[in-house]
């Protein structure tokens, strides 16, 4: 269990929660949607890869929300 503060993030539509966590593979930042109940843990170099990304590119991730 880590004792990492969290940040939480939230607007009208949705609330998500972010947090260091230690893994045995280094550390990762966690991102959880408390109310899908949903998470993943990425590592630097996916979220360095974020930033390479045109803003389109989260536009389009929105308009297939889980990939649908």
């Amino acid at each position: 269990m880590s004792s990492e503060p969290q940040i939480i993030v939230g607007n009208e539509f949705t609330q998500v929660i972010v947090k260091k966590v230690y893994t045995r593979n280094g550390e990762r930042l966690e991102i959880t949607s408390p109310k899908l109940n949903h998470s993943i843990q990425l590592d630097p170099l996916a979220l360095e890869s974020l930033t390479w990304q045109e803003p389109e590119v989260f536009t389009e991730f929105l308009s297939k929300p889980f990939g649908k």
